[in-house]
C-alpha cells in the first residue's frame, strides 16, 4: 500500500507581504493628502490654479526634490548625508569661481558636477574607506564645505553670469513645463528603475537589511555604499547648477538649511530612516507634497518662520508616529 505524499504548501513571506501592503497605503495617504493640499490652496486662493502660478510652484521643490531622489538610496542602504546643501554652495561657489576666470556654460555645469562628485567621493571614502559613522562624517564635512565657500567668497557674491545659463533654472522645455520639471521627472524615473528594477537596487536594500548578511552573500558593501555617496553628491552637484542658474548669483550662504527639508522629504515619501526599504514614487509625492505646502504658505503670506515650523513638526511626526505604532504592534503581538 501506498501512502499518497502531501501536496507541498507554499508559505508566503507575511513581513515581505505586511512590508509591501504598509508602503501602498503610505503612498495612497500621500497621494490623497497631495489632493487634499491641492484643494485647499485653490480654495484659499484665486490664483492658485493659474497654469504659470502652478509652474512656478514647482520650483519650490524641483531641486531639493533632484537631491532627496539619491539621498533616498543612502538612507535605504542604512546612511545618512547631512552635507549636501553645502556641496550645493561650494559647487556654486566653484562655478562662480570658473565664470570669474571666463568659462562659458557648458563649463560651468560641468564645474558644478565635478565638485559635487569631489565631495560625495570625499565622504564615501571617509564612510567607507576609514569606517566612520556617516552621520558624523557628513556633519563634519557639512561645516568644511560650506567654510570652505565662505573662504573663498567671504562677504561677497558672483554675479553676472552668461544669459545661456539662465536656461537650466529659469527655461522652459514646453509651455509651463520648466527644464528643473523635466530634469526632475527624467531623474524620478531612472532612480526608481536602478532602485526597484535593477540588481543593484536589490543590494542597496539588503545592505540597509543586514549588511553583515549582504557582505556574506557576496555584496560588496563597501563599493556600493561609495558610489551611493558619489550618487549623491552628483546629485547635489546638479542642484547646484539650477539653483544657482534660477538665482543668477552664488553666496556662501546659499542652500542654508536646505538639508533638512531634503530629509524631510525622504522620510516623508516614505523610506526607513534605519534602512531597508523605500519608494522613489513616494519621494515624487512627498515632493510635490512640500512645493505645494510652501507655494500655499506664499499666497497666504505666511512668513517664512512658520514654514520651518511646520517642517520641523513634520519631520519628527513621519519619524515618531511609525515607530511608536510600530512598538505598540509589537507589545499587543507578544501580549506584554
Amino acid at each position: 500500500m501506498t501512502t499518497a505524499r502531501p501536496t507541498p504548501r507554499h508559505i508566503p513571506d507575511r513581513l515581505r507581504s505586511l512590508g509591501e501592503r504598509v508602503l501602498k497605503s503610505w503612498e495612497s495617504l500621500l497621494f490623497a493628502v497631495m489632493v487634499a493640499i491641492f484643494v485647499v490652496n485653490s480654495i484659499a486662493s484665486p490664483y492658485f490654479l493659474d497654469p504659470w502660478n502652478l509652474s512656478d510652484a514647482t520650483f519650490n521643490f524641483t531641486e531639493k526634490a533632484l537631491v532627496a531622489l539619491a539621498l533616498a538610496l543612502v538612507i535605504v542602504a542604512g546612511e545618512i548625508d547631512l552635507s549636501v546643501a553645502s556641496i550645493i554652495a561650494i559647487s556654486s561657489t566653484m562655478m562662480g569661481t570658473a565664470m570669474h576666470y571666463g568659462a562659458g556654460p557648458t563649463e560651468l555645469v560641468l564645474v558644478g558636477l565635478a565638485t559635487g562628485l569631489v565631495c560625495g567621493a570625499i565622504n564615501g571614502w571617509l564612510v567607507t574607506g576609514l569606517g566612520l559613522p556617516s552621520i558624523v562624517v557628513t556633519i563634519g564635512t557639512m561645516s568644511l564645505f560650506r567654510g570652505i565657500a565662505y573662504i573663498i567668497l567671504g562677504d561677497k557674491a558672483y554675479t553676472s553670469y552668461p544669459g545661456e545659463f539662465a536656461y537650466f533654472g529659469q527655461g522652459y522645455v514646453w509651455w509651463v513645463f520648466s527644464f528643473e520639471l523635466v530634469l526632475f521627472a527624467v531623474m524620478a524615473v531612472l532612480f526608481h528603475i536602478l532602485l526597484h528594477r535593477t540588481s543593484f537596487g536589490r543590494r542597496v536594500q539588503a545592505i540597509g537589511n543586514n549588511p553583515t548578511a549582504a557582505l556574506f552573500s557576496g555584496v560588496r558593501v563597501s563599493r556600493v555604499k561609495f558610489i551611493l555617496f558619489l550618487l549623491t553628491g552628483l546629485m547635489s552637484g546638479v542642484a547646484a547648477v539650477c539653483l544657482t542658474s534660477r538665482l543668477g548669483s552664488t553666496r556662501p550662504s546659499i542652500a542654508t538649511g536646505m538639508e533638512l527639508e531634503i530629509v524631510t522629504m525622504v522620510v516623508l515619501g516614505g523610506v526607513n530612516i534605519n534602512g531597508g526599504s523605500g519608494s522613489i514614487p513616494g519621494i515624487v509625492l512627498a515632493a510635490i507634497i512640500m512645493g505645494l505646502v510652501t507655494f500655499g504658505f506664499g499666497l497666504l503670506n505666511v512668513p517664512g518662520i512658520v514654514m520651518s515650523i511646520f517642517i520641523g513638526l513634520l519631520l519628527i511626526l513621519v519619524i515618531g508616529v511609525p515607530m511608536i505604532a510600530g512598538r505598540i504592534g509589537r507589545r499587543k503581538a507578544t501580549g506584554h
